[in-house]
């Protein structure tokens, strides 16, 4: 690794290891969702360096967003005053200016370094692309932990909806055990009628 890359790793780690401390002290749940994003980001780009592109390009596209729905789903459920957050949108400006800054010199230094790799040092072009190696390894070697993971993003999923939905009291909704426990005599009932009335 030559020295420069080293570099370049050791302040991306160092930023990683901090933000990534900050995640789990900070109080405020903005603070920490932008914290979390910098780690990310941070992540990203020490895999840029060891040449994973596609995997510093997933986790910027994938888990950047979905940082976003997380807090939404925060929000959904602690029932925060939304109103009171956006009087102090401009409050967390202290954390997010430097957040963005060092997300800004991150990219901006991944950016810089690789014009400046010159040709003869150029890794040898291969005829199989990293994402095609890394899918062919991930669903050979690897198919039951990745078959476990998507099993356990599944009972996420299931288990975020579950939480979050509410069922208004007020709104009526059929019951799938009730009705097939119904009986046809409980459908129709036959009345005689005699001169107008019941019998």
């Amino acid at each position: 690794m030559p020295d420069s890359t080293a570099g370049f790793f050791y302040a991306f780690a160092a930023i990683l290891i901090f933000a990534a401390v900050m995640v789990i002290t900070a109080k405020n749940p903005v603070h920490a969702a932008l914290y979390l994003v910098l780690s990310f980001f941070s992540a990203a780009a020490i895999w840029l360096l060891l040449e994973a592109e596609f995997l510093a390009i997933t986790l910027v596209l994938v888990y950047v967003g979905a940082v976003m729905v997380l807090f939404l789903f925060v929000v959904m459920m602690v029932d925060l005053d939304l109103d009171k957050m956006r009087k102090g949108f401009w409050t967390n400006l202290r954390v997010a200016l430097p957040v963005g800054l060092l997300i800004v010199f991150e990219m901006g230094a991944i950016l810089f370094r690789s014009f400046q790799i010159p040709a003869s040092a150029a890794p040898p072009v291969t005829e199989v692309s990293n994402t095609k190696a890394l899918g062919k390894i991930l669903y050979t070697d690897y198919v039951f932990a990745f078959e476990i993971a998507a099993v356990i993003l599944l009972v996420a999923i299931v288990a975020a909806i579950a939480l979050t939905l509410r069922r208004r009291k007020d709104s009526r909704h059929q019951d799938p055990g009730e009705q097939v426990k119904v009986m046809a005599k409980d459908r129709l009932r036959m009345v005689r009628f005699k001169d107008g009335k019941p019998e």
